[in-house]
């Protein structure tokens, strides 16, 4: 694609970065094949080609963005599908970023969508927040039929029936291996810790059982991506810098052999700290911890030898974090082993390029491993986009659970509590992440969400005609 930008705007680092991505575009369109807006909607300016002309002109003539732009930027997902697609190698990722940087400098919103915004950064990012703000939606969502704006009546309807008590393994601590061979710091999150305590504490028992001591770092907490793609930078990289400052404590401490990561929504952002803080004096230390970071599936393979299966230690009375009681893999509905349908997050397979090491660990802890058709395809989460774009991503959602459950699984497993919130929210089976399986697998507790699962409290909808 030509560019005309000027001396003076190249001078800009984001715009150079913007400009170097433009320039490799060849305008071919096999990203349209791929992206969920633009099969769900059909409109050119919902694709990803149809956004780069939006942002190259919106960029290259330094104007402030109008509401058309803003309108197309908004409702990309941002699962980066047109990354894996793309035969060019289109940066994609780093583009909308910039240009909804560019947005929220230039474009003055709505009072109530500003107001909205701004209350989603200031309590989802924080657990304690988001916890308090999760029971008064479960108050409130007998009522949410009565909301005025399809928005807030989202927010009610996606709030969790129970809210889990605080977790104190995700206090700043150490926890032991039995026989270490690896010291890692455990990203705890933010939005997961209010919503799903369940996921931290299996990751932590199955670490430290297959012999990673995992430290939870002391100022380490949100990763930033939640205000990242609503274009706050300022306020993200304060999250991430704190965060890379924890984590560079403990790596120049006792040391760490990886920072693993068990959202794969955070994982993608932490990845990228070091093109964040390109300029930043925390640059070192930023481009450090991008290196450090990996998926908790990336760690389990290095602790698990390819030629290794799990092995299923003696079943104490009690086992690991918090002295949960363990239990039995129950049978499967089926013969054989327990089916898993295995949702694979756009931000693990496209944002981070791993798609066979869940799948892969699944089976070789006995599991059998279903996969849905169009598995490439976004379920709609994508952080606050459920919130936002509520009938975009309910039409996904509801895709998405149909594909999944058309397998007839016994249970559907995720990499992503955002995910697996959406998915959970209509889906007849249990819905867990993958570490919650691989803990079970090898000697931990049955995961409390198949535990308490109501079989028939919800039924997958049917697939809706794509436009």
């Amino acid at each position: 694609m030509q560019t005309n930008f000027t001396a003076e705007q190249l001078a800009d680092p984001a715009i150079a970065r913007s400009n170097e991505i433009l320039r490799s575009c060849v305008h071919c369109g096999f990203c349209t094949a791929t992206c969920p807006t633009y099969q769900v909607l059909g409109d050119e300016l919902d694709s990803p080609r149809g956004r780069i002309y939006l942002i190259k002109d919106m960029l290259e003539n330094d104007r402030p963005a109008d509401a058309k732009t803003v309108k197309h930027i908004d409702r990309c997902l941002s699962c980066l599908a047109c990354m894996t697609t793309c035969p060019s190698g289109v940066h994609y990722m780093h583009l909308v970023d910039h240009a909804r940087e560019h947005i929220e400098k230039t474009y003055k919103r709505p009072v109530f969508e500003r107001l909205l915004r701004w209350t989603l950064a200031r309590i989802l990012p924080y657990p304690g927040r988001f916890r308090l703000a999760l029971l008064g939606a479960k108050i409130g969502r007998p009522f949410a039929f009565l909301m005025p704006d399809a928005r807030l009546k989202a927010m009610l309807e996606m709030a969790p029936k129970r809210v889990p008590p605080v977790s104190r393994n995700d206090d700043p601590q150490v926890f032991p291996a039995t026989e270490r061979k690896m010291r890692v710091a455990l990203m705890t999150g933010c939005a997961q810790k209010a919503l799903n305590t369940d996921i931290n504490d299996a990751t932590i028992r199955l670490l430290t059982r297959l012999g990673a001591e995992v430290v939870v770092a002391k100022g380490a907490g949100c990763c930033g991506a939640l205000t990242h793609h609503m274009g706050k930078t300022a306020e993200s990289h304060d999250f991430a810098a704190r965060n890379i400052r924890a984590w560079m404590r403990e790596a120049e401490g006792e040391g760490l052999d990886a920072i693993v990561i068990n959202t794969s929504g955070c994982g993608t952002t932490v990845k990228d700290y070091g093109h964040m803080f390109r300029t930043d004096p925390l640059a070192e230390e930023a481009a450090k911890v991008s290196a450090l970071a990996k998926d908790v599936s990336e760690v389990l393979l290095e602790l698990l030898p390819k030629d290794h299966p799990f092995e299923t230690p003696p079943r104490p009375a009690k086992d690991g974090v918090g002295g949960i009681p363990t239990a039995r893999l129950p049978e499967a509905k089926g013969p054989g082993p327990m089916q898993v349908a295995y949702h694979a997050a756009c931000s693990l397979q496209h944002g981070q390029q791993i798609k066979a090491a869940p799948k892969d660990l699944l089976k070789r802890a006995g599991f059998t491993v279903l996969e849905p058709r169009d598995a490439h395809l976004c379920c709609g989460s994508a952080g606050t986009y459920n919130l936002m774009q509520p009938a975009i991503s309910k039409e996904l959602k509801a895709r998405k659970v149909a594909t999944l459950e058309e397998r007839a699984p016994d249970v559907i497993a995720a990499g992503n509590i955002g995910c697996m919130m959406q998915i959970g929210s209509a889906a007849s089976v249990p819905v867990v992440h993958t570490v919650e399986l691989l803990d079970w697998a090898t000697g931990g507790p049955i995961p409390p969400a198949i535990a308490d699962f109501e079989p028939g409290r919800a039924r997958a909808p049917e697939v809706p005609r794509l436009r």
